[in-house]
């Protein structure tokens, strides 16, 4: 393991696939001095490590969908130009919609994601049942499907975008806990951790469900809660080789293949915020009696393993981006669950932020932190 360095020109604290990710981009940017801190023991194992690694055009509104127009891309380039496989599959999610206003809803949003330029598809309720025979659709009245959509291997893009970082003269430090962010004058001038102080000016918070913590240490209130989500996969089934990742919108029940067997969870509308990651057998059982419902195969179906990870969750399920009150403590997290597949765009613009003084590639500047005293909060509608 590397010495903790005395100075840094940029300290990015988090190690999942958003700190990697702007590490990286700093660094291809020629940002010298950049340091890249993990309190685990190996990078990507908070919520990046614990994501199912579900990719998506499929948003509800211009901004998030902006985004994945950009940062898909990124990921079907990632091979060749970070250098590292990350598995990228376009099986497409099929959003099944059950209920009158979610159709309603989801007629606009992808009239919207139609007139941006991304191909999703408006099937009816007899398409969804001519798909997945396989399963009981008897009130699906409706759904929408982008075939671009798909999975990735989470722990191939945070390694991907480590390992180019550090050849690019980054340093990447694991076993690093920070402990404290010092201020004088309104400004940030060094980060305390585990193992001695950094001086700098310059720190970016990309600890996820954690960059709560980490603002309270600089005096930032940063409106992110960090929210339980599990899931499980289970032993082989027979599934046919076009299953796409499947949702059950009205009931946050999402299914998708995995291996030979199928991944699959329900998100727990009563969850409470904390960073409990340990699996509720109680949840658990809730929604497997809903996932049999909707997939009677699954009662014959082992499980090969059970994983809780947390939701970075702000007000409106949108991002943070940018500045702080605090100078020199810019913020890039509450991903709300769909960091992973905004990481790639995500880094790129924190690196156009801090080195050009604003975001090029997208317009995320109205994703500010102001933005939740200020009342201009943008709701995400499809959140699962």
């Amino acid at each position: 393991m590397s010495d903790l360095p005395k100075t840094a020109e940029v300290v990015v604290v988090g190690g999942g696939v958003m700190g990697a990710s702007i590490a990286y981009h700093l660094a291809a940017a020629g940002q010298k001095g950049v340091v890249l801190l993990e309190k685990e023991s190996f990078f990507g194992l908070g919520a990046t490590g614990r994501c199912a690694g579900g990719v998506r055009y499929q948003f509800g509104t211009e901004v998030n969908i902006r985004l994945s127009m950009e940062s898909l891309p990124m990921l079907e380039r990632f091979p060749a130009e970070i250098g590292y496989p990350i598995d990228y599959r376009q099986i497409g999610y099929l959003f099944v919609l059950t209920n009158e206003q979610d159709v309603a809803d989801f007629r606009e949003i992808v009239a919207l994601q139609n007139r941006l330029g991304v191909g999703t598809e408006w099937w009816d309720g007899d398409a969804v049942r001519r798909r997945l025979p396989m399963m009981r659709w008897d009130d699906a009245l409706a759904a929408s499907f982008n075939p671009k959509d798909g999975l990735v291997d989470p722990n191939g893009v945070v390694m991907g975008y480590t390992q180019r970082a550090r050849q690019l003269g980054a340093l990447t430090l694991t076993d690093i806990e920070v402990t404290g962010i010092q201020v004088r004058s309104g400004r940030v001038v060094a980060v305390e951790t585990n193992r001695g102080v950094i001086q700098t000016g310059r720190v970016i918070n990309a600890a996820g469900p954690w960059a709560g913590l980490i603002g309270k240490m600089a005096g930032v209130d940063i409106p992110i809660q960090p929210i339980r989500r599990q899931w499980l996969t289970t032993t082989p089934l027979d599934l046919p080789p076009d299953f796409p990742f499947v949702i059950d919108f009205a009931q946050s029940l999402y299914f998708h293949p995995e291996g030979e067997g199928l991944l699959t969870g329900m998100s727990n509308p009563n969850e409470k915020p904390g960073f409990d990651q340990s699996v509720d057998p109680e949840w658990e059982l809730v929604h497997m009696e809903a996932a049999i419902e909707r997939m009677p195969m699954l009662e014959q179906a082992g499980v090969v393993s059970r994983v809780a990870g947390l939701y970075e969750v702000t007000p409106d399920a949108h991002p943070i981006f940018g500045a702080t009150p605090v100078e020199g403590f810019y913020l890039c997290a509450g991903f709300s669950g769909h960091g992973f597949m905004h990481g790639p765009i995500a880094g790129k613009l924190m690196a156009e932020y801090l080195l050009e003084g604003e975001f090029k590639t997208v317009d995320v500047s109205m994703l500010d932190l102001a933005r939740f005293a200020e009342g201009r909060l943008i709701e995400e509608h499809n959140v699962v």
